[in-house]
């Protein structure tokens, strides 16, 4: 006999019943609520019922404040949700979400209780975003009935719901969640089951690399964090997103993502399970990777790991004069900005012409500036004043801080410096833009390799504020401290990294990308579904492969190959689809087609 599952428009999920009331559980009560369901919130602490109802209360009083919700209106959202501490109180529910903690013991006691008590139609969605919707499923005795709906922290904001359907999963079941979600306000996405799904699947491996990161002392966790958000324009740093999430919920995602990837990607960095044994396990305890206040508060506090500001280093150089070597938009970005901040610049080029052509390309980008109202017609005027265009890089010959931003070949690089060594005076500071080639390589062909150190910009440089210090184990303490007090004058934000492939930004970006490439390649999820999770489930400002076709995927395939070839690590290997996409000259936008076609100009 055919079950309402077999037609989702007989099952309009009217009233749902959500099972764990912590801060999840909460916020999707919340959710539901205000679009109108009969919402039962179940747990077994009254504790966590009576927090439930106040944050909902809390919510929705602000909301009336600030003009989003009637008083009427909140009424009748708050009357919609009622609480229990008994399973049986879900008997008459369409729909039952479970948002238990992260345990197959715990989420399996709950599904079979379950179902001796709901109907033969109500449909069972496990919140997990780690365990196995498929091992969950066969444990039940309806095993059609059971998916997945991961929401995503906080639910009242965040729009990405992902659908987990197993193979047992019944088609109507995922219709009538899916149709739920998109009543809701939420963008669902159809996924498979996989430990992570897209978003936490992409999301946690770059977590883990950050964790490792820190661990290794390669840079401290201020550094790490604020390189991710100021070079990628992500809404957090990847160490205090881990303290939000919770130190000990990370290390239960990855260890269920490596146990089936065996990825070693995957595999939990030690400190996160030092830090969970520990019980720090982030903003919930008061302490992470950083220190809080209070348990359960966001406000950061000064702890020993804390930077000393105005800390005391190495007495610096004098820097007046920049020089910037290349014609391209990086050089001619670079120069801009020294120049805005009083600095004297001499752009010198291959030849006089192409040194003219970046210097009227700055003039082009002051003038937009103008036009904009960020600069006066005088200040640009005086800014371009101030760069000289030379066609021989023997103009460096005065300048305090040579300044590389030629073609990523090592070998032109190093030709470079050492005509640097030749022109420019002794105790000039040389500098290389390089985002993925040895910083010390180019040391090595000068006779003053204390003197280099690397200045990774980002592009396009008068807008970025991020600025990769890069020592190697050559460069001298006062050319360190020179050039961060530099980058403090052309307001930028400085982090210091070591001399080693992709530096902290796309040491951690492009696995990242190379992971979305793969689940593309295994027909996991589409382009579309995966640029969707990570902009609505991530907070990201572009998807991956957005972002993959303005990098340009030769790009993007070089820095895979060093980052490979500098780990030797099997999972930075790049996913053979970005390889037959570069070998087929598919670029990305600047070829009209990379991992999506484009209009041409």
């Amino acid at each position: 006999m055919a079950t309402p599952l077999s037609d989702p428009s007989l099952s309009p999920l009217k009233t749902v019943a959500v099972i764990g009331l912590g801060t999840m559980g909460t916020g999707i009560a919340e959710v539901l609520a205000r679009a109108g369901r009969e919402v039962v919130g179940i747990d077994i602490s009254e504790a966590a019922t009576g927090h439930a109802v106040t944050a909902l209360e809390a919510s929705t009083a602000r909301a009336v404040q600030r003009e989003r919700l009637t008083e009427q209106e909140r009424g009748d959202i708050l009357a919609r949700f009622r609480t229990f501490t008994d399973l049986q109180a879900a008997a008459d529910a369409d729909l039952v979400i479970e948002v238990t903690p992260e345990s197959y013991e715990i989420k399996q006691q709950v599904l079979r209780a379950l179902d001796g008590i709901v109907r033969a139609d109500t449909i069972l969605a496990t919140g997990t975003n780690a365990l196995s919707v498929t091992r969950l499923a066969a444990d039940s005795a309806h095993p059609e009935r059971v998916l997945g709906l991961h929401f995503f922290n906080p639910a009242p904001a965040m729009k990405l719901v992902e659908v987990v359907s197993s193979v047992l999963t019944a088609p109507a079941a995922v219709a009538a969640v899916t149709s739920l979600a998109l009543d809701l306000g939420k963008e669902p996405v159809a996924v498979g089951d996989r430990p992570g799904f897209v978003a936490d699947g992409l999301l946690f491996g770059y977590l883990n690399q950050a964790a490792a990161m820190y661990e290794a002392k390669y840079a401290s966790r201020e550094d790490i964090d604020a390189a991710m958000k100021l070079g990628c324009g992500l809404p957090m740093g990847p160490l205090a997103l881990l303290d939000l999430i919770g130190v000990d919920t990370a290390r239960t995602v990855l260890e269920a993502m490596y146990t089936e990837s065996r990825d070693r990607l995957h595999a939990p960095a030690p400190i996160l399970k030092q830090l969970s044994e520990a019980g720090l396990t982030g903003r919930k305890s008061g302490r992470g990777f950083y220190s809080y206040d209070a348990p359960g508060s966001a406000t950061v506090v000064r702890d020993a790991l804390t930077p000393l500001s105005g800390e005391a280093g190495a007495q610096g150089r004098t820097v007046r004069s920049v020089g910037v070597a290349g014609s391209g938009t990086m050089a001619s970005g670079i120069a801009e900005v020294f120049a805005k901040a009083g600095y004297e610049v001499v752009l010198a080029a291959r030849s006089e012409e192409k040194a003219q052509t970046a210097k009227a390309r700055i003039g082009k980008s002051l003038s937009r500036s103008v036009d904009k109202g960020r600069l006066t017609a005088e200040a640009a005027a005086e800014t371009l004043d101030r760069i000289t265009p030379a066609g021989s890089y023997d103009a460096f010959a005065d300048v305090d801080l040579a300044l590389e931003a030629v073609a990523e070949d090592l070998e032109i690089k190093q030709q470079l410096f050492a005509t640097f060594d030749k022109v420019c005076k002794p105790g000039a500071i040389l500098a290389t833009t390089t985002s993925s080639l040895p910083v010390v390589a180019c040391a090595r062909a000068t006779s003053r390799p204390q003197d280099v150190i690397g200045m990774h910009f980002f592009n396009p440089a008068p807008a970025m504020k991020l600025v990769e210090v890069v020592r190697t184990v050559l460069t001298g303490d006062d050319v360190h401290a020179t050039v961060r007090e530099v980058c403090a004058k052309v307001r930028k934000h400085p982090v210091d990294c070591g001399d080693r492939a992709g530096f902290i930004v796309n040491a951690l970006l492009f696995p990242y990308l190379n992971n979305a490439i793969k689940m593309v390649q295994e027909h996991y999820a589409t382009l579309d579904d995966i640029d969707a999770a990570m902009k609505l489930g991530g907070g990201y400002p572009m998807g991956p492969f957005e972002l993959l076709d303005v990098v340009g995927l030769d790009v993007s395939l070089a820095i895979e190959k060093v980052l490979h070839r500098e780990f030797r690590d099997p999972g930075l290997a790049p996913a053979p689809l970005l390889e037959h996409l570069v070998a087929a000259g598919c670029l990305g936008r600047k070829t009209g087609r990379g991992f999506r076609e484009y209009a041409k100009r």
